[in-house]
């Protein structure tokens, strides 16, 4: 957690500081208190860095009277530069490819001395920008064509604890001697209480990255085991249907080595499918699905995926329902098949005395719905939004193992947002199940996944 007592420290600092204004220059320190109650709400409410840089920058710039533009900068330390993160009045994306060394121009020579630096002319700006690199002057030019010219800044560190974090500068584009030495106080407390939010900030980053690791080291071993507990039923009937077939001192009669080569023949598939969906798995993590888009007609592809379905199956009857006036999609037919066998297979698993399953195709106004009904055991309602997360499996009320991976539905779920649709589910416990999904009837393809082969024939 951020250290409260030291940013609350550094906020009483910048309070006092500004209290050695005279009198007459009353409207200055409520100007100031302005300016820290913005920022205190700033600090209490961001915690993304990059928003939060931002928008202290916009706060120092808006509330200072003294203050037309600005840019912050953060020191890197794998390379030894300052980088511009935050800009106002400026154009960032120019500023952004800016790699300033300690010592260099005004904000370097700043962070480098470890204090206030005030320049209150524009010749003062132009000594001090006299070594700044060709190419860095360019980007300040680019940055900064539509505005006039500086006529006073003030730079100020940004130092926590003793560590140099970056630099801010501010600048006004009216008059020399905007800024002079009384205001140094009060911005340098500024600065360092946003020096210390970013140190915080970062901290958290840094502690959340740590978590997302351990997590994704937890979800690898939990991978390993699910796939290693999983295979074992498939190997173990495999081996026992080959090793009795092979042996010499029994002889079956051509059904019973039939009906064990039809053993052996499903449990290689239950093997081959937990394999496909760790590899699916893996092409997603690595962020390279992607798809191959081509006008397809969703009752020929459903009746393919539902017929293949069928045969694989004696207890469960199966229903399709099409609307009538079904759209030609432009859409991956292999990937929204995968999608497609992927909630039939649940529904036959799921479902294991067999029943109705019905697959409806039905057209809107900027989508069409496809859904999988089946009369199953049905989901329990605090399993609902778990269902496709990785690994998550909902506990079997079957008295019996159901095989499979965990990672079906989120695959299902990556393809489809893919498409540019979504899926969910809704379920009864007792009452089976149905699992949606939407794919967009105007192409969209191209912002959820990069294409493959160009565009659709």
């Amino acid at each position: 957690m951020p250290d409260q007592s030291a940013v609350t420290k550094d906020l009483d600092m910048a309070l006092a500081s500004h209290t050695v204004f005279p009198e007459t220059q009353r409207w200055r320190q409520d100007q100031r208190l302005l300016t820290l109650f913005e920022i205190a709400k700033i600090l209490v409410a961001e915690r993304e860095l990059e928003a939060m840089l931002q928008k202290l920058l916009t706060c120092l710039v808006e509330t200072l009277e003294e203050a037309d533009a600005g840019f912050l900068l953060l020191y890197d330390s794998s390379d030894g530069r300052l980088a511009v993160r935050a800009a106002h009045g400026y154009d960032l994306a120019s500023l952004e490819h800016i790699r300033m060394a300690p010592g260099q121009a005004l904000c370097g020579k700043a962070f480098q001395a470890g204090q206030p630096k005030l320049y209150p002319t524009p010749e003062a700006i132009a000594a001090a920008m006299a070594n700044v690199t060709s190419a860095n002057q360019q980007r300040f030019r680019d940055a900064t064509a539509s505005l006039r010219k500086a006529m006073s800044a003030v730079c100020i560190p940004l130092i926590a604890d003793q560590t140099k974090v970056g630099v801010s500068m501010l600048e006004n584009l009216r008059q020399p001697d905007s800024f002079v030495q009384a205001d140094l106080p009060f911005l340098q407390g500024v600065a360092d209480l946003i020096a210390r939010s970013i140190e915080n900030t970062r901290l958290d980053e840094e502690r959340q990255a740590a978590l997302a690791l351990d997590e994704a080291n937890r979800l690898k071993a939990e991978l390993i085991s699910t796939l290693a507990h999983e295979m074992r039923t498939p190997l173990t009937s495999i081996k026992g249907y080959a090793t009795a077939l092979l042996m010499e001192e029994a002889t079956f009669g051509p059904e019973t080595q039939r009906e064990f080569l039809q053993f052996i023949d499903q449990e290689c598939d239950v093997l081959q499918d937990l394999i496909q969906d760790l590899l699916e798995s893996s092409i997603i993590d690595a962020g390279l699905l992607r798809l191959e888009p081509q006008p397809v007609r969703l009752p020929h592809l459903a009746k393919g995926v539902t017929d293949d379905m069928a045969r694989r199956t004696r207890k469960h009857r199966f229903l399709l329902d099409f609307s009538e006036d079904l759209p030609i999609l432009d859409a991956d037919p292999d990937r929204v098949a995968q999608v497609l066998r992927n909630l039939l297979d649940n529904a036959v698993k799921y479902s294991p005395q067999g029943g109705l399953v019905v697959v409806r195709v039905e057209a809107r106004e900027n989508e069409v719905v496809i859904s999988v009904a089946d009369q199953g055991v049905g989901i329990a309602p605090e399993h609902l939004s778990h269902l496709f997360e990785k690994f998550f499996r909902v506990k079997s009320a079957l008295g019996r193992h159901v095989v499979g991976s965990g990672l079906g539905l989120p695959i299902a779920r990556t393809i489809v947002e893919s498409h540019g649709g979504h899926i969910w589910a809704e379920s009864q416990l007792g009452q089976g199940s149905t699992f949606y999904f939407t794919l967009p009837r105007e192409d969209r393809t191209e912002s959820g996944a990069s294409r493959a082969g160009g565009e659709p024939e």
